[in-house]
Order: C-alpha cells, then structure tokens, then sequence
C-alpha cells in the first residue's frame, strides 16, 4: 500500500509512444503505462487526430492505474499532482467554442520556411518552422480562411491540460517553442509581440496576440485542477476522482531536461528518440543569431540554446524491424528489446568510422541541414565493408550526425559545458550509444539509471516539484535534494580512435547529403 496523496502522475505524449509514469514521495517511479502511436502523413501535413490522443491517453492511463492495482493492491482513486507533457512546438488551433480548425500540425512539418525567415530578421531571434508563431504567420501568408475563425492556439501538451483542467496555461519551457520569452520577465517578449501584431496588421490579418496565446507559468506555480469532465476524460471508468491539483504543461524538451538534472547553468543533456535535441543551459547569450540553434528556456525560466533535429531513431527501428522479419522467417521468436541489444552490442565490433557505410536517417525534413523534405538513403562503395557491426554502427552514427554539426556552433561559441545527461530509449543498451555520442559531441557524455525513463518520468517530477518543494526552493534546488542525491549514473569521456573515426564519417554523410538534395528535389 502506497499514500496516493503523496504521489506524483506525468502523462507525456511522445512521437511513437503515450506514457504516464507515477512516482512515489521519493521520486522512484511505481508504476507505469503506455500506448504506442505514430504520426500519419496527410495532404502532405504529419498529423496526429484528436481522437487518437484521448485513446491513447486513456490507453496510457488505464494501463497505469492496472499496474497500481496489481503491484500496490489499491485502485488509483487520487494522486497528490498531475503534469501533462509532449512533442513541443506545432499548431493547434481552436475557435471560441473549442472546434479545431485546422488538423494538427506537429513540429515535424517543413511548410513555414517564409514565415519563419521573415520573423527571424523582424525579431533578430531565431524562429525555427516548428514554432507556434511560424504556422500561424504562414497562415496569414497563405490566407487560410480560418483565421477570421482563431481564438486560442497552443500546443499538444497545452491542448490535453485545457481538456482536463479548463485552464489555458503552458508551463515556461513548452512556451518558449510557440513564442519567445523574455528571461527576466518569464512572459512573452512585449517588444517582439508588438512586431508580430504589426506584421500581421500588414498581412490584413489583424490580432492582439497575446489574446490568442496561453498564459504562462513557471515550474512549480498552480496551474488548475482535475475538473469533473476531466476526471472522466481521463478514466472513462469513473475510479479517479476531480479536484487533484496540476503543474503547468510543459514540453519534451523541458521533460528531459527534469529527468537529466540539466536545469542549472553549464548542465546539458540530449534527449534522444523520434527526433534529437541537445540542450545547453546558457551563461550568457550567444554572439548572433544562428538558424541552427534556438533559443529556449528551462520550465523555470533560464536561458537555454537548443539544438533540434527532427530525424533521429526513425530509419534505425525501421532497419531493425527488418532484421526481425528475417530472423522471423529464420524460425526465430525474439523480443525487440532483445534484438535491439544484441545488435547494438555488435556494432562495437565494427570499424570506427564504419567502413565506408553512409545511411542518412531523413524520414521527414530537417531545417539544420535546410532541406525541406526527407527520403532515407544507404550509400556503400563497392569496397565499403558491408558487414553487420559496420551497418549497425553506421545508423547508430546516423541518428547523432546531424545534431553533431549543430554542436559545432556552440563550441566555436565557447559555450561551456560539465558533461552531457544522455536519456531516451537509443540508450537504454549500456555503453553503445552513450560512446558514439560523446565521439559525436566530443564531450564525456553521462546516462543515469533512469535514463531509459523518457519525459513521462521528467514530468512526474515537475508534477512532485509543485507537490513538495519547499517555500523558496529553486527547481534545481529541488531536484539535487529530492531526486539525484544518491543517483546511479555512468560517464564515457570521448576515445581518440572513436572521435577521429566519427569525424570521418560525418564527413561521409555531410557529402551523402548532396545525393539527399538531389533525390529530395527530383
């Protein structure tokens, strides 16, 4: 038996998977659920419906609330604290009577390339196509007949905590990816949402935007409660009861950098799954404005420098997928966690820098490299060393190439460092991808335990930061205190041999990407 009161609920709705996560007064996650999804594309727009996020939240939670019962032998009637988390970034827009008018439309699109230059250069910050603020100004460049409809738009993370609570509120950290916030104030620029205003005046689109945006809160603050229809939005099945307090949504960046410990200056962390980003917590700003980085922040405010890239694990599950149809028709009955280790684990057996295997991982565009569009490729030479660990190597380099060269920018910037938290399920095999990526980023590169964990976890403890933080207490504060005292972690600095045989791989595949452009346009 467990205090249900003194337990925390994170709920995130990553790419592929819906988790919830529950965690105990101390922080060690109880039970957990989840739900497998994918985006789909349609009419050229990667979308998710509506109706698929509530089944497979209640899926997530369902499944959660059986593992309660079954480990703890109570029903999951309370907890002490809800946070909902997701994919940052996209558009989704309602009217005054909360109709979608648009479908969703996730960070993975390349479809603002205007609106984003032309707002870059108006705010001289960095707004990437992802954004909140691009979709909607491309919008207003398309002429979408909805607009005269607009009266809220938010995120996926901001949508589900509207449904829930009523409250149209983002935490900080998802904030920052629909529009720029001003660090020292903790809202929304004022100078840059006079600029947007007038633009969109010039467009004939007029708006007072910060009408149209979610309000927003930093880690910690009361962010609602568990309505009644909620509560049974939720749980269908009427066991959990309304009333039960919320922290602000945040977004998957802000998540993983709760679960690395990454929210104080100099930490870092890199979050790895559909997409990949690191983040770097700054000491001070960048020198100029660069395309390759955005600037965000922490769930509490602090400056961050994002580097996100929106093609990671995609064509590497695909290609192990394929692996596990083969050995399927071989007679063989494996589970997928298990193939995934044994073939990580082969790829240390292979050359350095591959052997001369080039795969580029793009199932979607990616706005680092400038290319709107994606297809996979595997590029060999006849004399290329097409083995096994050298393949298996080879796309495991693959998921890291593209963020390495966002990375490059901030070393030329000085941007310091301690160490990079690695986290998401590309790490859960020790000591494979936790190696390649400190020979990518050429920094010693740490996983904790909990490291396979993912955003649900990191939410859950922002949930537990607005549950039991003391009057005062920093999020920082909190987490070193409460979470990572006595954490379990290991760290791999760079080897010589596997930095100079990944840097001529990046090589390789910076070439493949000529071969990239050219299938992309034709």
């Amino acid at each position: 038996m467990i205090d249900l009161k003194q337990c925390s609920l994170g709920i995130e709705l990553g790419s592929t998977r819906i988790k919830a996560v529950l965690v105990g007064d101390t922080c060690k996650p109880v039970a957990q659920g989840d739900f497998t999804w994918e985006n789909r594309l349609e009419n050229g727009i990667w979308t998710y419906p509506l109706e698929e996020v509530w089944q497979g939240v209640q899926a997530a939670y369902a499944a959660l609330a059986a593992d309660v019962l079954a480990k703890c032998g109570q029903p999951l009637t309370t907890v002490g604290c809800i946070g909902v988390s997701a994919m940052m970034h996209g558009y989704l827009a309602f009217d005054a009577a909360g109709k979608l008018l648009v479908p969703f439309r996730t960070w993975r699109n390349t479809m603002t390339g205007a609106a984003a230059e032309e707002l870059t250069a108006a705010f001289g910050f960095n707004i990437p196509q992802r954004w909140s603020i691009a979709h909607l100004y491309q919008a207003m460049l398309n002429r979408e007949p909805h607009l005269p409809q607009l009266d809220f738009f938010t995120t996926l993370a901001g949508y589900v905590h509207w449904q829930l609570t009523g409250r149209k509120v983002l935490g900080e950290g998802d904030a920052s990816g629909m529009f720029p916030i001003n660090s020292a104030t903790g809202g929304y620029d004022a100078a840059m949402l006079a600029k947007f205003n007038a633009l969109a005046d010039k467009q004939g689109c007029p708006v007072d935007l910060v009408k149209l945006l979610p309000a927003v809160l930093p880690a910690g603050e009361d962010a609602g409660m568990l309505t009644v229809e909620g509560a049974k939005r939720l749980d269908p099945t009427g066991t959990l009861q309304p009333g039960i307090p919320f922290c602000p949504p945040e977004g998957d960046a802000g998540t993983g950098m709760v679960a690395t410990n990454s929210v104080a200056p100099r930490t870092g962390n890199v979050s790895a799954g559909t997409s990949i980003f690191a983040m770097v917590v700054l000491e001070k700003p960048l020198s100029r404005v660069y395309p390759e980085i955005d600037m965000v922040t922490t769930p509490d405010g602090a400056a961050v420098a994002m580097v996100h890239c929106n093609n990671c694990t995609s064509d590497l599950n695909a290609w192990v997928d394929l692996l596990a149809e083969s050995a399927a028709l071989c007679g063989a009955d494996i589970d997928k966690g298990a193939l995934f280790t044994l073939l990580f684990n082969e790829s240390l057996h292979g050359a350095p820098d591959c052997g001369g295997i080039t795969p580029v991982n793009y199932i979607s565009g990616e706005s680092v490299t400038h290319l709107d569009a994606g297809v996979p490729l595997l590029l060999r030479r006849p004399d290329s060393a097409f083995t096994l660990a050298n393949f298996m190597r080879a796309n495991i380099y693959s998921a890291f190439a593209t963020l390495a060269m966002g990375l490059e920018i901030l070393r030329k910037e000085n941007v310091a460092v301690n160490t990079l938290l690695g986290h998401g399920g590309i790490f859960k095999t020790p000591g494979v991808a936790q190696r390649y990526l400190a020979a990518a980023a050429g920094a010693p590169v740490t996983c904790m335990e909990t490291a396979g964990e993912g955003g649900s976890y990191g939410m859950a403890l922002l949930a537990a930061y607005r549950l039991h933080r003391a009057d005062g207490e920093t999020l920082a504060a909190y987490l070193n205190r409460c979470v990572f005292a006595d954490a379990q972690s290991t760290t791999l600095s760079p080897d010589p041999a596997e930095q100079s045989g990944f840097a001529a791989f990046l090589t390789q595949y910076q070439t493949a990407l000529k071969a990239e452009r050219a299938v992309v346009e034709y």
